[in-house]
C-alpha cells in the first residue's frame, strides 16, 4: 500500500513537469513567432524603403551648384546611397559621390562644405568614421575589379585612389590650416582607425591585385601618378607602425613581391626610392628577413615564381644601397641563399605531371602563376645585377682588393719536348707567354697559411654559396650567371689565388679532408672550389686559341697548368679512394663539376698544347696494375677509364682497346683455332657501283656478322672478275674506298666546316632517299674500320667527334659572338632549303626577341647548340647506331676526340723512316729514293701508317724481288706470292710493272736494272689506282 502512494506521487510530479515544460516551449514558440514577424515586416519595410530610395536622384542640383553642397547634405546622399549600395547597379551613383566629396575638400575658405568637418560634430563623429570606413572600403572592392590598361578602368583607379590617398592622411586636409593645426593629432587618430580598419579587410591584398594587373606586364599601364599613390598608401600603416614586424611582413608579401615593382619605380616615379631610402627600408628588410622563420614564413606564403620577384626587388635595392650593401653583406647573402634555397628545392630536372614550366626556374613542381611571364624580362633584368660587375665587386671585395704577388724574375722554361709538326711555333709561344705572365705575377700553386675558420674566409664561403645556389635554381639563365659571373678577368685569377692560400698547407689536402667531413663549414669551402670550376670551366669554354694561348685572358699558361694538375689530382684520389662510387647529392655535384672543369683543360690541351709532355700522366698508377683491377671488373678501375682516362699513356689505351675488340672476337668464335673457324661473309662489289653494292650487301648483315669475317670479290667495268683473292687486303681496299666516297662533300652526305675542313654531317642529307639508313651504314663501316685497326683518311669535326664520345661539344667552330647588339639578329636562324627560307626559332617565340647585350652570349650558345646538334640530330643518332653497333661506348669513352680522330684515321705525320728500319732495313734505302711517290696505301691498303708504329703492322711491311714470265702470272694468290720468293731471275722483266699482295702488306718489284726505271714503273702503278689486271 505505501508503494502504491510513492507511484501515484511520482506520477503526478511528471505530470505537472511536463505541464512545465509544454508552457515554455509555448511561450517560446509564441516569443519566435513575433521575432520572425518583425524580421520580415523589418525586411519588407527596408526593401519598400530601399524602392522608394532607389527612385530618388540623390545628386539633384541644388541652387548654388553641386559643388556647394554642404557636408551635412553630401553625408545625408553618402547615408542614403550606402543603404541602398548595390556594386552592380550603382557603379554611377558611387563614382557621382567619390566625386562629390573630393568636390567638397578642395574648396576653399567654407568649413561647412568641407567632408571632413563632419568629423568635428558630436553627434555626428562616430557615423561620419563608419561612413568614411564604409565607403573607402567600396573604392577598394571597385580596384579590385578594375583592368588599368582600360581607359575608362584607369580613371576610376586614380578617383579610388584619390579617395583613398585623402582620407588616409591628413596632410591635404584644409581645416587643419592656420588654428585648426591643434586638431592635428585627432585627426591623425582618426585616419590611423581608418587604416587599421582597412588593413584588417585585406587593404594590402587590394593593392597587390591592382599592381599586379598594371605592372606584370611588358609595358606598365599605371600612369605616374597612380603608382606613386598606391606605393605611398602601401607605405603609410607601415611608417605609422614604425615599421612594426607584422607590416614589414605584409609589406614584403603583397608589395616586395610584385614583379619589377622597383624597376618600375624607378622609371615612372624616382621619388619613391628616394622615400624608401629616407626611410632606411632596404636594411630593415634585410635584418628582418635574415631571422630565418621569419625569412621561412614570408616564403612559404608566396609561390615560387612570387619568391622570385621579391628575390629581384630586394636584389635591386641592393644595387641602388651600397652602403647598407657593404654593412649588411653577410645578411643580405644569407636572405638569398635562403629564398634561393627554398625555390630550389620545388625545381625538377624534367617535365612530370605535377611540374609546370617556369621561364627562370625551368621545370617547377609547385603551380606557377603564367601571368606573370610578361614581366619575366624585367625580373631577369632585376636578377641581372646580383651578378653584374658592380655587385660582384662589392661582394668580393675581400679578394679583388688583393694584389697578386709581382715578380720580375723571369721564369725558367721547363725544356719539354713536343711534336715535330708545331715545335717551332709552340716553343716560341711558351716563351712568349712565360715571360709575358712572369712580370706581372707568381705562378699561382697552393701555399697554405689562411685559417678557414676566420671570418673573411667564411664570408667569401658564404657568397660563393649564394653564387652555387643561384646558379642550381635559375636554371634557365645560368649561362647569362656564369658570363656575368667571368666578366671581370681578375675575379677568377684571384679567387684562385684565395684558395692556394687557405688551410696549413693549402691545396688538395684540404679538399679531400673536407669530402671527408659533412660539417657546414667543409660544405661551404666545397661550394667555393665547385663555384670556381663552374665559371673557369664556361669562361675558357667561351674563349678562343688567341685569347687563351696569345692574350691570356684572366689564366696565364703556368696557371692553367698548375690548376690542371691540382684538378687532375682531386679527381684521381675521388675516384682512387672510392668517394665517387657512393657519392651523392653535393658530392656528386662536386665532382661533376671539377670533371667537367678538367676535362675542358684537358680537351683544349690535346688541341693545342699548353701544359708539359707527359703532364696528364699519373706517375704513382702503373697499367699493368689499372688492367688487373679491370680484369677483376673493380668499380674503382672502371670509373677511372671511364672518367680520366689520359692518366694513362694513349699507346696503354690503345693496346687496352684493341685487347677488347680480341677478346670479343674470340668471345664471337671471329677467330680462327685449330678446332674451329670463323663464318666468313661473301660479297661481289662492282668497282663502278661500289658503294650502292657495298650498301645493299652489307645493310642487312646482323651485328655479329658485321663484326666477323667479310671477302670481297671485285668486277671490273667489263664485268669480268679481278684475279684477286681477299686474305683481308682487298676488303681493306673496299673499305677505305667506299668511307672516302661516301665522306665526299659532293654527295652531300657530309659537310665540311670553314677553314679546317672537318667533317660533320649535312643538314641537308634529307634529299637523299632513306638517309637515315644511308647513315647508319656509314656509322657501320666506320665502326668496322675501327674495329678492324684499319685506318682510313677521314678528318672529323671536333664537335662530330665530341658527340661519338657522348662529350660537350666545343662552340668555336660555327658561331662568332655578335659583339654589337644592334645587328638586327633575332634567337633565331635563318636557313636556305631549296629555295626557300625556313625561320628556326631558337627558344619558342624566339623569332620575336633581338640578340642584345645581355643576352648575346646565351644566343652563342643556342645557335652553336642548333648548328651542331638540333640541325643534325636524327643524322647523328643513325650514324651513332650504326658506329655504337659495332664499337661499344664504353671502348672509346677513353680517348678524346682528338684521340679518337688518331684511332679512326692514324697519325697525321709523316712515315717515320727510323720506325719502319727497325722492321726492315730494305725498306729505308727505298724509302730514301722514292720519297715522292706514295706506295704505302699501295702496298697496304691503307694510306695512314699504323697508329702505334710499324711494330704493330700486321703481317710486317715487306718487300720482295720477284719475277715471272707474263704467262706465268696467275694474280696475287697465295701460290704465286710463295713462288715468287724462290724463282728470281736476272733477266730484265720488261714491261712488268710492281705489285702487291695487300693482304701481307708486301710490296713485289721486279728486278729491274735502274732505280729510275724502279721510280717510273712503281709512280705508274701508283697513280693508275686499278685493281689486279694492271700487272
Amino acid at each position: 500500500m505505501f508503494s502504491a502512494s510513492q507511484s501515484s506521487k511520482a506520477q503526478f510530479l511528471d505530470k505537472a513537469r511536463q505541464a512545465r515544460e509544454e508552457r515554455r516551449e509555448l511561450k517560446e514558440r509564441e516569443r519566435a513567432a513575433v521575432q520572425i514577424q518583425a524580421l520580415v515586416r523589418r525586411f519588407l519595410c527596408r526593401c519598400h524603403l530601399q524602392k522608394e530610395i532607389r527612385l530618388e536622384d540623390f545628386f539633384e542640383a541644388t541652387e548654388s551648384g553641386a559643388s556647394k553642397r554642404s557636408a551635412l547634405s553630401v553625408f545625408r546622399i553618402a547615408r542614403k546611397l550606402l543603404f541602398v549600395f548595390n556594386h552592380k547597379e550603382d557603379k554611377e551613383r558611387f563614382e557621382k559621390l567619390c566625386r562629390c566629396i573630393l568636390n567638397s575638400m578642395d574648396v576653399e575658405n567654407e568649413p561647412k562644405v568641407w567632408y571632413v568637418s563632419l568629423a568635428l560634430s558630436k553627434d555626428l563623429t562616430l557615423l561620419w568614421i563608419k561612413q568614411i570606413k564604409d565607403i573607402l572600403w567600396f573604392c577598394c572592392e571597385f580596384l579590385k575589379q578594375l583592368k588599368p590598361d582600360i581607359l575608362q578602368d584607369s580613371r576610376l583607379v586614380n578617383l579610388h585612389l584619390t579617395m583613398l590617398v585623402t582620407f588616409t592622411d591628413t596632410s591635404t586636409w584644409k581645416i587643419l590650416r592656420g588654428k585648426g593645426e591643434t586638431l592635428r593629432p585627432a585627426m591623425n587618430h582618426i585616419c590611423a582607425n581608418i587604416m587599421g580598419h582597412l588593413n584588417q579587410k585585406g587593404f594590402y591584398s587590394v593593392l597587390q591585385i591592382l599592381l599586379t594587373n598594371g605592372l606584370a606586364r611588358s609595358r606598365p599601364s599605371l600612369s605616374k601618378g597612380s603608382l606613386t599613390a598606391i606605393f605611398s598608401l602601401a607605405l603609410r600603416p607601415v611608417v605609422a607602425a614604425q615599421f612594426s614586424d607584422n607590416l614589414l611582413r605584409s609589406f614584403l608579401i603583397h608589395i616586395m613581391s610584385v614583379p619589377a615593382i622597383m624597376t618600375h619605380l624607378a622609371t615612372l616615379t624616382p621619388e619613391r626610392l628616394a622615400v624608401i631610402e629616407s626611410h632606411d627600408l632596404f636594411r630593415k628588410f634585410i635584418i628582418f628577413l635574415s631571422r630565418e622563420a621569419q625569412c621561412r614564413d614570408v616564403c612559404v606564403c608566396l609561390e615560387g615564381s612570387h619568391t622570385l620577384c621579391l628575390l629581384g626587388n630586394l636584389v635591386y635595392l641592393g644595387s641602388l644601397n651600397d652602403k647598407v650593401l657593404e654593412d649588411e653583406t653577410a645578411h643580405f647573402v644569407g636572405v638569398l641563399i635562403h629564398m634561393l634555397s627554398y625555390c630550389q628545392k620545388y625545381v625538377s630536372q624534367k617535365k612530370s605531371n605535377l611540374t609546370h614550366w617556369h621561364p627562370v626556374l625551368g621545370w617547377f613542381s609547385q603551380t606557377v602563376d603564367y601571368g606573370l611571364n610578361e614581366s619575366m624580362p624585367l625580373l631577369t633584368k632585376q636578377l641581372q645585377h646580383l651578378w653584374g660587375v658592380h655587385m660582384i665587386r662589392i661582394l668580393f671585395s675581400d679578394v679583388l682588393s688583393k694584389k697578386l704577388l709581382e715578380n720580375q724574375e723571369i721564369a725558367q722554361l721547363p725544356t719539354q719536348p713536343v711534336s715535330p709538326q708545331n715545335s717551332l711555333p709552340m716553343k716560341n709561344l711558351f716563351k712568349r707567354a712565360f715571360q709575358k705572365s712572369a712580370s706581372v705575377r707568381n705562378i699561382l700553386k697552393p701555399v697554405g697559411g689562411k685559417r678557414v675558420d676566420s671570418a673573411e674566409v667564411q664570408k667569401v664561403c658564404s657568397i660563393c654559396v649564394l653564387y652555387q645556389t643561384t646558379l642550381t635554381t635559375l636554371t634557365q639563365i645560368r649561362l647569362q650567371i656564369l658570363t656575368g659571373l667571368t666578366y671581370l678577368d681578375d675575379l677568377l685569377p684571384k679567387l684562385w689565388a684565395f684558395i692556394c692560400e687557405l688551410g696549413p698547407q693549402g691545396g688538395l689536402k684540404l679538399f679531400l679532408e673536407c669530402l671527408n667531413n659533412d660539417t657546414e663549414e667543409s660544405k661551404r669551402l666545397l661550394a667555393m672550389l665547385m663555384l670556381f670550376c663552374d665559371c673557369s670551366r664556361h669562361l675558357i669554354t667561351i674563349l678562343d686559341d688567341i685569347e687563351v694561348y696569345e692574350e691570356q685572358i684572366s689564366f696565364k699558361l703556368e696557371e692553367l697548368v698548375t690548376i690542371s694538375s691540382f684538378l687532375n689530382s682531386f679527381v684521381f684520389k675521388m675516384i682512387w679512394d672510392g668517394i665517387v662510387e657512393n657519392a651523392r647529392g653535393e658530392t656528386l655535384e662536386l665532382f661533376h663539376s671539377v670533371h667537367g672543369w678538367l676535362m675542358v683543360l684537358y680537351e683544349r690541351d690535346c688541341r693545342r698544347r699548353f701544359a708539359p709532355e707527359d703532364h696528364w700522366l699519373r706517375k704513382d698508377l702503373k697499367p699493368s696494375v689499372l688492367f688487373q683491377e679491370l680484369d677483376k671488373d673493380k668499380k674503382r678501375a672502371q670509373l677511372l677509364l671511364q672518367y680520366i682516362p689520359h692518366v694513362i699513356p694513349h699507346k696503354n689505351r690503345v693496346l687496352l682497346f684493341r685487347n677488347m675488340v680480341t677478346k670479343e672476337k674470340e668471345k664471337l668464335g671471329l677467330v680462327e683455332t685449330s678446332s674451329a673457324s670463323p663464318h666468313v661473309t661473301h660479297i661481289t662489289i662492282r668497282r663502278s657501283r661500289m658503294l650502292e653494292d657495298g650498301y645493299e650487301q652489307l645493310r642487312q648483315l646482323s651485328q655479329n656478322a658485321m663484326k666477323g669475317v667479310i671477302r670481297v670479290k671485285f668486277v671490273n667495268d667489263l664485268g669480268v672478275d679481278e684475279a684477286g683473292i681477299d686474305q683481308d687486303g682487298v676488303f681493306k681496299e673496299f673499305l677505305e674506298e667506299i668511307i672516302k666516297k661516301v665522306f665526299d662533300p659532293a654527295l652531300n652526305l657530309f659537310k665540311t666546316t670553314s677553314g679546317d675542313e672537318r667533317l660533320y654531317p649535312s643538314p641537308t642529307s634529307y634529299i637523299h632517299e632513306n638517309y637515315l639508313q644511308l647513315f647508319e651504314f656509314v656509322g657501320k663501316m666506320l665502326g668496322k674500320a675501327v674495329y678492324e685497326g684499319i685506318v682510313v683518311d677521314v678528318h672529323f669535326a671536333s664537335f662530330f667527334l665530341s658527340q661519338l664520345l657522348a662529350h660537350h661539344s666545343d662552340l668555336q667552330f660555327f658561331v662568332q659572338p655578335p659583339y654589337h647588339c644592334d645587328l638586327g639578329l633575332t634567337l633565331s636562324y635563318d636557313e636556305d632549303v631549296m629555295g626557300q627560307l625556313v625561320c628556326h626559332e631558337l627558344v619558342p617565340g624566339g623569332k620575336t626577341i633581338p640578340v642584345t647585350n645581355e643576352n648575346k652570349i646565351s644566343y652563342i650558345h643556342l645557335m652553336a647548340h642548333f648548328r651542331m646538334h638540333t640541325q643534325i640530330k636524327s643524322q647523328t643518332a643513325a650514324l651513332i647506331s650504326g658506329f655504337r653497333s659495332i664499337i661499344k661506348p664504353e671502348w672509346i669513352r677513353m680517348f678524346s676526340a682528338p684521340e679518337l680522330q688518331r684511332l679512326i684515321s692514324g697519325d697525321n705525320a709523316e712515315i717515320d723512316l727510323e720506325d719502319l728500319n727497325k722492321t726492315n732495313c730494305v725498306t729505308v734505302w727505298f724509302y730514301r729514293g722514292l720519297q715522292e711517290t706514295e706506295p704505302f696505301p699501295f702496298v697496304t691498303s691503307c694510306s695512314r701508317p699504323p697508329l702505334l708504329g710499324f711494330a704493330y703492322l700486321k703481317p710486317p711491311f715487306s718487300i720482295r724481288c720477284v719475277e715471272v714470265s707474263d704467262d706465268q702470272d696467275t694474280g696475287d694468290t697465295l701460290g704465286s706470292v710463295l713462288r715468287g720468293f724462290f724463282t728470281i731471275r736476272k733477266k730484265e722483266p720488261g714491261g712488268r710493272l710492281p705489285t702487291s699482295s695487300t693482304c701481307f702488306n708486301l710490296l713485289k718489284l721486279p728486278n729491274y736494272s735502274k732505280k729510275s726505271i724502279l721510280r717510273e714503273k712503281l709512280r705508274y702503278a701508283i697513280s693508275m689506282n686499278t685493281g689486279f689486271e694492271l700487272s
